[in-house]
């Protein structure tokens, strides 16, 4: 009976001081497993086109049909120079008749326009797709005819001259200018491809009749304020394959581990 008094007392005594202590068993921590990740490489082969593409600007073909004034045609073609940049250039004829407030003249002529094109997409795999901006440097030949023109009268108490027929014609004049172009081509069938193009042109040099400004340029278009014009063309072309480049790019991407 002694002992086992004394032992009871040893155990209360041995919990007392582990309360006094402050020492309180801790549960223990469950496991928590990690997912690890690694970087993994893929390869992806793209096969790149070079060639000759050609093709024909709708808009001046058909503006014959809406506007009895105006008779034009055009052709466009580029060569794929390397990965970004093409080679350009546009042909063609026009015949334009341009009636001002006292003058009305009919321009006929050639032009040529070549530079080059900057591709600022960026294709996925076959995709062949163009977002350009470039320049063009134009030259134009062509001939003036003064159909008719008005007399200023600084005092119209009598009324406005009547127009007077002309007729006289000047050969020999010529035109060059810089143009930069802003335009997109789309693939919309095997070899085919459709775009449009904005362009803003500033005369270099301007060989006038004697009489009257060039109202028209041909290859230029209107100008405004004797140095400026713009213009816009809607070309469906076909590309000519010469040959192929492949090449590879590695895509990384990040792989879970369970």
């Amino acid at each position: 009976m002694l002992s086992l008094f004394l032992a009871q007392a040893q155990d209360t005594d041995t919990i007392q001081i582990k309360k006094m202590d402050g020492v309180v068993p801790e549960a223990p921590k469950p496991v928590v497993k990690k997912n690890s990740s690694e970087i993994k490489n893929d390869t992806i082969i793209k096969t790149d086109r070079y060639g000759f593409r050609v093709g024909v600007d709708l808009y001046k073909l058909t503006r014959a049909l809406y506007d009895k004034n105006y008779k034009g045609l055009e052709l466009v073609g580029d060569y794929r120079l390397t990965k970004r940049y093409f080679l350009a250039a546009e042909v063609g004829n026009e015949n334009k008749t341009t009636e001002d407030d006292r003058l009305n003249t009919t321009a006929k002529g050639t032009y040529l326009k070549a530079g080059f094109d900057y591709n600022g997409y960026e294709n996925w795999l076959d995709m062949e797709n163009i977002i350009s901006i470039g320049m063009r440097f134009g030259l134009s030949s062509f001939s003036q005819q003064l159909n008719s023109y008005k007399i200023y009268n600084a005092n119209p108490y009598f009324g406005q001259v009547p127009a007077i027929t002309s007729g006289a014609k000047y050969s020999g004049l010529t035109a060059s200018w810089i143009e930069v172009v802003a335009g997109v081509k789309a693939k919309v069938f095997d070899n085919v491809f459709v775009g449009f193009s904005l362009r803003l042109n500033a005369l270099v040099s301007n060989k006038k009749p004697d009489n009257f400004d060039n109202l028209y340029i041909p290859g230029f278009n209107r100008t405004y304020n004797g140095t400026f014009g713009v213009g816009f063309n809607y070309s469906v072309t076909y590309f000519i394959p010469f040959y192929k480049k492949k090449i590879a790019s590695i895509v990384s991407k990040k792989v879970e581990n369970k």
